[in-house]
């Protein structure tokens, strides 16, 4: 397997990070959070003319036809970026399990960005994000998958960014087939936003060591701060490869890919969730306060390490795989 990303990959996460800096992100997750979609929906667009929406969208809808990899480098900027809305569902999850007329109808609509989609998958994922703003709303089942428009019913969230439903009716079938290559492609997309929203938190204690001065000197020069800073970089950049490596897999239809996306899911959440926790301790009592930009990427990670699966499902399927359970 190749793991060597290449330069035209480099560049569009390079021009993606350059697009994303000067889009006030946090004023977007803010306005979502407060119920005012118009930004973050309009990012989204913004989003679909530089093609991030199109990335898994075959050609002949009117996609790039990208791979896994090509979506890691796309979700770990959105991470960073902190960008609101189901992002994973629309540009990751749905292009992969629309095929026929639904496809005709729906990729082109989601490749553009002018249409947003929703998925849920019991158990593993049994609520759907920002289903209330959805045009398309899926349900993978074990052996197919349904299109839903039924009754929503708001369940809270602890990142407001991430508004919750549960979906409540019958669907249209969509697809004969099982959803579950789907699911890890959905999982690993998290993954990346996690190890992106990680590395963000990162950045921002890095940034507050050097500016905060304790007996005279920024708190970044003592060891216990650079200790807690370089103890985040190892886990993230641990991290960073059983993601792509995740990605490759998939990519080369591996019979690891279950196995690879679980590792990287519970690797990312454990990095990132390290990454939070040294960032606000390093910020202190600013960083409990809801003006602070940094509680946005706070609950977005505690709420994406849960998000497609938990920790300890993961786990299970690491373990399951390594044995030879079926």
């Amino acid at each position: 397997m190749d793991f060597t990303i290449s330069l035209e990959q480099r560049q569009f996460s390079e021009s993606l990070h350059d697009f994303l800096r000067g889009a006030d992100t946090p004023a977007a997750a803010r306005a979502w959070a407060g119920g005012d979609h118009e930004p973050g929906l309009k990012l989204w667009r913004d989003l679909g003319e530089i093609g991030v929406a199109a990335l898994l969208v075959p050609d002949e809808f009117g996609g790039l036809g990208a791979g896994a990899t090509d979506a890691v480098l796309a979700f770990e900027a959105l991470g960073y970026h902190c960008v609101p809305g189901p992002v994973v569902e629309t540009a990751v999850v749905a292009p992969t399990l629309l095929t026929g007329d639904d496809a005709r109808r729906w990729l082109p609509e989601l490749a553009t960005g002018n249409e947003v989609a929703t998925v849920f998958a019991p158990p593993q994922v049994p609520l759907a994000l920002d289903a209330d703003i959805a045009a398309l709303t899926l349900r993978i089942g074990q052996d197919r998958v349904d299109r839903v428009d039924g009754e929503l019913e708001p369940v809270r969230s602890i990142d407001p960014t991430r508004r919750l439903f549960r979906v409540r009716g019958d669907g249209v079938p969509v697809s004969a087939a099982g959803g579950e290559p789907a699911v890890d492609l959905g999982t690993l997309a998290v993954a990346a936003q996690l190890l992106g929203a990680g590395r963000r938190l990162l950045d921002l204690a890095g940034e507050y060591a050097k500016q905060r001065h304790q007996y005279g000197k920024p708190i970044g020069q003592y060891q216990a701060i650079k200790h807690l800073l370089a103890d985040v970089v190892t886990g993230l950049e641990l991290a960073r490869p059983l993601a792509y490596g995740a990605a490759v897999a998939a990519e080369a239809g591996a019979g690891t890919v279950t196995r690879d996306v679980s590792a990287a899911k519970v690797a990312a959440a454990d990095a990132a969730y390290r990454a939070a926790r040294t960032a606000l301790q390093v910020h202190g009592a600013i960083g409990y306060t809801a003006e602070h930009d940094l509680g946005l990427w706070l609950t977005k990670v505690r709420a994406l390490a849960g998000a497609w699966g938990s920790g300890a499902v993961h786990r299970r399927r690491v373990l399951a795989a390594l044995k030879g359970d079926k």
